[in-house]
């Protein structure tokens, strides 16, 4: 063994001092790093096991003196897992194997293997736990375990458990009892609160450790219980009162859960109103019971808490997140409820002062109560019209909400609580109420008839929260229904009493014959409504409301079946008499005084749809019912149309199918509604043509449809296309005119495009002539299937005159190839696909006097 070191220069560090003397010296010198629980605010350091020597005191959960590297090369080799010997902070005195305080260094062997000796993981955390304590571990590291203990002195308790991780570490804590089993697991992140269910009382352990093994940082711990809380402050009576502004504190960074505890009437029902179902602070509260079981939570629940087994109560409010965040507690009882306005039950119409208002910031929920001597029914109205609200009666029991839109069952006299919810808004929003019984007749219009030539009611609302009554004589059996506007309303229907019989009056568009409601009996019924929303806050809207009767109506003008060409009445009120002599199918055009169509229904003495417009089978003779636009308000002055006319027609004038030659049909229509006919003369399997001389498709005068003789509609409109005369002959053209142009004369022209007879040739690579007017504003040509190309061109320009023309191209056999691509020009080239076979041309105009010159040539030929 070597005494001393190696006097080469190389060996050497500048003052002379060997590089392992300097190591061990920087060792030495390294300040402790002290880690481990630290005290804050309302924090506690563990109880330390304390480590002596005659140099220093190390207290355990500290850094210990890192050990320097001077165990021999040997030692290491023979003893691979020997711990590396302590080294005394202070410097050591000459002697022995020591030369000017450094160990004589001992001869080293190459060939030995250097092997550190593994370090075990460092835990500089743990100690006991106490229930209401924040504790604070400076540093978790790698797959290091801290281990704290705690006891309870209960069976069956619950541990509130709240970690804050720091530094972005994540933990895993493991809660095991003194025998070895384990209680619960937590894999927390970055701040968790959580539960965990004890078994026995007595001492538990609770490790903390990094989820993966590694990673490093630091963390808070604290831990309560629910059967012995650190402590348990008592509420004082206001805090269950609506008018309390509630008990107010601040939980501190860290903490598990804080206790109150209270005492009410066994069966009570409690309203969590802070810390809420939607609050965004991470606050919640839990409700126990004086078994320490759980009641109520309010981040799981409407946050209604019913009180249904024994107290005292404990109340634990907690933060989700360990966040220092201060809390409101409010508890409003919702039975025999304290701290309401009093609500005066509404007349209906105008509700005067019967109204309570408020103001709601987000997530808050009012209280209003008011009381009844009888058991009723009631509208509850709220504006804004979407906000949530429920009807309690005074023992807490829940009796309806805001999807019960029509009206509330309150079951015995008493008093009843209603609680309106601002939801989660932005803002505070101001809100009003109003709750009027369906069985008293305060504030009832004036009785009204259920005749379709009444006066519609008008009526004028004055809140938003109004609810409107309106009395009527009816009979057993009646079908009756009800029209408002100007927007959607709910209405329903009660009887003498305030008994509801209908949920609705309106007709039904989609099974007419279930809409509306039966009278059960003879007797004054009533027809409650408000609006489904309110138009505006500065704006009073004026409503109409019209009651009629379905069943053996009365006041409407009479209809009966009337003949194609003929004029149908204009006239007032929204329904017909209709008077069939004959069952069988008709023909109803139902259309405004502009001539739109309107929809409308066909209904039986019963009240029973049976048809709406077009095709309507009538199963019996006699009496039926026709009414326009179901839905909405029409009043009496406005005037509509009904032409009910035989579905087969006859008597048609005949128009010829050569009206590229032949003068053309005139027609007139003398008031909305009007249907014209005309027999075409071509037979089953023809093709035909309609022209009209118009500039555009938008300045057309009619609506055209052809039909068979069976009255089945073969082609909705032949204009600008061809129509295949398929079905039983003879064919009619039905003449509708068109919107806003209810009175007009017309002219049209047939073609039969498939021959014969053959239409003159129009001539190759030549110009043709074509004169057109009022009377002739249609050409018809036909080409031979050898003067014609695969892809041809067809040119039109006008050479005298005004007026406007376009070419359509058809097949031989009649069906159309190509044209009409908008509206009609001065000139013009339309290029077409054609197929072999002949093919047949229509120029069409727009009538007025012009000459136009029209060629044709093979498309892929260059032009000259």
């Amino acid at each position: 063994m070597r005494t001393t070191l190696s006097a080469r220069p190389e060996n050497r560090s500048s003052r002379g001092i060997p590089r392992l003397a300097l190591a061990a010296a920087a060792v030495l010198t390294v300040p402790t790093f002290l880690v481990g629980p630290s005290a804050g605010p309302g924090a506690t350091t563990p109880a330390a096991a304390v480590t002596r020597s005659s140099t220093a005191t190390t207290p355990a959960g500290a850094a210990a003196p890192a050990s320097p590297p001077t165990a021999t090369a040997t030692a290491r080799a023979s003893s691979p897992t020997a711990p590396a010997p302590a080294v005394s902070p202070t410097p050591m005195a000459s002697s022995g194997n020591t030369v000017a305080g450094l160990t004589t260094e001992q001869t080293r062997t190459r060939s030995a293997t250097i092997a550190p000796a593994p370090r075990q993981p460092r835990s500089f955390c743990g100690g006991k736990l106490t229930f209401g304590t924040v504790n604070n571990c400076g540093l978790i590291i790698g797959q290091a375990q801290d281990t704290w203990t705690f006891s309870t002195t209960a069976d069956s308790d619950v541990l509130y458990l709240q970690v804050v991780e720091r530094s972005g570490v994540s933990l895993t804590i493991r809660v095991n009892h003194q025998d070895g089993w384990k209680a619960c697991e937590i894999n927390a992140y970055h701040e968790y609160l959580d539960e965990c269910r004890l078994g026995p009382a007595g001492p538990y352990t609770l490790t903390v450790s990094t989820t993966i093994g590694s990673g490093k940082g630091g963390y808070t711990l604290a831990v309560e219980s629910r059967r012995t809380p650190s402590t348990c402050e008592q509420l004082p009576a206001d805090a269950f009162s609506w008018a309390s502004a509630g008990f107010s504190g601040t939980l501190s960074a860290g903490s598990a859960a804080r206790c109150f505890t209270f005492d009410q009437p066994l069966g009570s029902k409690l309203f969590i109103a802070e810390p809420h179902l939607r609050d965004l602070t991470g606050l919640r509260a839990e409700i126990t019971d004086a078994r320490h079981q759980q009641l109520c939570q309010s981040h799981v629940t409407f946050a209604d808490c019913t009180l249904n087994s024994a107290g005292p109560y404990r109340v634990f409010i907690e933060h989700i997140d360990g966040m220092a965040t201060a809390y409101n507690l409010r508890l409003p009882r919702i039975s025999q409820a304290v701290g309401c306005p009093t609500l005066q039950l509404a007349p209906f119409g105008d509700p005067g002062a019967a109204v309570g208002r408020g103001r709601l910031e987000p997530n808050e929920r009012a209280c209003h109560s008011f009381s009844t001597t009888t058991a009723a029914q009631v509208a509850v109205r709220v504006d804004p019209s979407a906000m949530e609200w429920r009807l309690y009666d005074n023992g807490g029991r829940y009796i309806c909400d805001q999807s019960s839109v029509e009206y509330c069952n309150l079951p015995t006299a008493g008093r009843y609580t209603l609680l309106p919810w601002s939801g989660n808004v932005t803002g505070a929003r101001d809100y009003q109420v109003a709750v009027t019984p369906l069985h008293h007749v305060d504030g009832c219009g004036a009785s009204t008839g259920t005749s379709w030539d009444q006066p519609t009611l008008h009526v004028r609302l004055t809140s938003p929260v109004q609810t409107n009554c309106h009395p009527f004589q009816g009979r057993a059996g009646d079908r009756v229904v009800a029209y408002t506007g100007p927007l959607e309303t709910i209405e329903w229907l009660v009887d003498q009493s305030g008994t509801r019989i209908c949920t609705s009056l309106s007709p039904n568009d989609w099974s007419p014959g279930d809409g509306g409601c039966v009278l059960p009996a003879d007797g004054t019924y009533r027809m409650i409504w408000f609006p489904s929303r309110w138009v505006s806050d500065s704006l009073d809207p004026t409503y109409q409301v019209q009651i009629r009767r379905l069943t053996d109506a009365a006041g409407c003008p009479t209809l009966v079946p009337g003949n194609y060409d003929a004029a149908p009445a204009l006239t007032g009120i929204r329904c017909r008499a209709v008077e069939i002599a004959e069952a069988g199918d008709y023909r109803l055009r139902t259309v405004s005084a502009t001539n739109a169509d309107v929809w409308s229904w066909v209904y039986d003495r019963e009240g029973r749809a049976i048809c709406i417009p077009d095709r309507c089978t009538f199963p019996t003779a006699g009496r039926y019912l026709l009414v326009f636009e179901p839905q909405g308000v029409v009043e009496n002055n406005v005037e509509h149309a009904a032409a009910l006319l035989p579905w087969a027609p006859s008597g048609c004038a005949t128009v010829s199918d050569t009206g590229w030659r032949d003068a053309p049909h005139r027609g007139t229509f003398r008031v909305a509604g009007q249907v014209n006919c005309l027999q075409l003369a071509s037979p089953a399997g023809s093709h035909i043509a309609l022209s009209e001389p118009v500039e555009s498709f938008y300045d057309r005068r009619t609506a055209t449809r052809v039909v068979d003789a069976t009255g089945a509609v073969v082609c909705d409109s032949p204009k600008g296309y061809s129509c295949e005369l398929l079905g039983q002959a003879p064919f009619f053209a039905l003449i509708d005119s068109v919107i806003n142009k209810p009175t007009a004369t017309y002219a049209m022209a047939f073609s039969r495009v498939d021959g014969p007879p053959p239409c003159p040739v129009l001539p190759k690579n030549a110009e043709t002539a074509v004169t057109t007017g009022a009377d002739r504003f249609v050409a018809c040509f036909s080409i031979p299937a050898d003067q014609h190309a695969a892809m041809e061109s067809f040119t039109w320009k006008r050479t005298a005159g005004t007026g406007v023309a376009d070419v359509s191209v058809f097949d031989g056999r009649g069906p159309w190839i190509c044209g009409r691509q908008g509206g009609l020009e001065a000139e013009a080239t339309r290029t077409c696909s054609l197929l072999d076979g002949p093919v047949t041309v229509l120029i069409e105009t727009d009538g007025k006097d012009a000459t136009y010159r029209l060629t044709h040539r093979d498309a892929s030929a260059p032009t000259t």
